[in-house]
């Protein structure tokens, strides 16, 4: 098969892959659509790349730069516009310096600007974009952007961000157990002082009716420590070993979700770092180029026409080097926007089930805290009974009737 077909046929399929990938990156409904379709031509035609003007000396393929058109329909767009790996093929010449373009802010003026190694649509020109779920505030929404560290002059990314989040509120989770495994303390410490209290054999000796209420009074005590005793029971396994099992869950999905992004990011940068390495190699053979051929033409210099086709052969291949790491590029930005977009509405419902179950846990506390509160109160309603029943003269009728001496009074003595 001839290269340049085989250029175009490798074109292709890199688009399409990079097009399936890109619409399955969301994991949404309603949101497979076709962004605008690159333009292909197979004859000399121009091209901008980095804001400058660049030709196709053979058969290659030019693409549009323009961010995704909206898509029909109510369907939402891609957030950032993101362009499909650019599978560039061809011999490359510049009419004008492409100059060096730094890591931080500079690419096509036009319609993108790279920021800390990722692509955006250039303010001046961004198409109107809608979010992926508008309606909902969603965290695949709204941290794509680096942030200023508050702690240093570096930045923060947007998906670091969303990690310290989610570690917070491990830590929150944390503390929560602990909290309710010092309620489990208090409990069984105020369980076992109940019971102790209740072999006190202070005011035994009280009588009648009154005696009764009072041994009811010791005996509700061991009832109540029985009480306290099941409820932290019941706190340990219905609320505090759950929250603490799936603290521990969350934690191991953390570092998966954390590790993956990072490496993505860090992979990302490293081919952003290769374009501006090819790019400048590009700028330097087509330095080389023009100078020769400027040389030729004035005739300063025994160059031959060798030479100039050895420096168009060189600077050919840088294009094609620099078209081959800005494709590599892309398909790096793609594979992290798909996981951006995955990965963070993960980070989304583990976060929500983790506030739905703490919250459930919660009201779990409250209901085993009522519980206890009734099985107090049934514990005190015997007391409650007897106390009024108690009855001073029925008490004085029954010492009296078991302890009196005679009821024969005494008399005046006579002469």
């Amino acid at each position: 098969m001839p290269q340049e077909a085989a250029d175009v046929e490798t074109v292709a399929e890199n688009d399409q892959r990079v097009r399936f990938a890109r619409g399955r990156a969301v994991g949404l409904r309603n949101l497979e659509w076709s962004p605008h379709r690159r333009e292909r031509k197979a004859r000399l035609s121009s091209f901008r790349l980095a804001g400058r003007v660049t030709c196709l000396l053979r058969v290659g393929v030019t693409m549009s730069t323009r961010p995704p058109m909206r898509p029909p329909g109510n369907a939402p767009a891609v957030l950032l516009g993101f362009q499909p790996a650019l599978a560039l093929t061809g011999a490359l010449c510049l009419r004008q310096n492409l100059g060096s373009s730094s890591p931080g802010k500079k690419q096509n003026k036009e319609n993108t600007i790279t920021i800390n190694c990722v692509t955006f649509p250039h303010p001046d020109t961004m198409p109107e974009q809608q979010l992926l779920k508008p309606t909902e505030w969603s965290y695949c929404d709204y941290f794509w952007a680096d942030k200023k560290d508050p702690q240093g002059n570096g930045t923060m990314a947007g998906f670091e961000l969303l990690l310290q989040k989610q570690l917070k509120g491990k830590q929150m989770q944390k503390e929560m157990s602990e909290f309710i495994r010092e309620r489990i303390k208090i409990e069984e410490e105020y369980a076992k002082n109940l019971a102790k209290l209740s072999q006190n054999s202070l005011a035994a000796q009280e009588e009648g009716s009154l005696g009764e209420a009072w041994a009811q009074v010791k005996k509700s005590l061991a009832d109540e420590a029985e009480v306290h005793l099941k409820f932290s029971a019941k706190l340990h396994s219905e609320v505090e070993k759950p929250l603490m099992n799936f603290r521990e869950n969350f934690k191991k999905d953390m570092k998966k979700c954390e590790h993956h992004i990072t490496d993505l990011r860090k992979q990302l940068a490293s081919r952003h770092a290769a374009v501006e390495k090819a790019r400048k190699a590009l700028t330097e053979r087509q330095r080389d180029l023009e100078i020769k051929t400027q040389q030729l033409e004035i005739k300063l210099s025994n160059k031959t026409e060798e030479d100039i086709k050895k420096a168009r052969r060189k600077s050919t291949q840088a294009g094609d080097d620099l078209m081959r790491c800005v494709d590599l590029y892309n398909q790096a930005q793609s594979k992290w926007f798909e996981e951006m977009v995955t990965t963070t509405l993960e980070l989304e419902r583990l976060e929500a089930e983790r506030v739905e179950m703490i919250r459930q846990h919660l009201c779990q506390y409250t209901q085993l805290r009522h519980e206890t509160d009734m099985f107090n109160q049934s514990t005190v309603e015997p007391v409650d009974q007897l106390l009024r029943k108690v009855d001073p003269a029925k008490d004085r009728e029954l010492w009296v009737r078991e302890h009196k001496t005679g009821n024969i009074r005494p008399v005046d003595m006579e002469i």
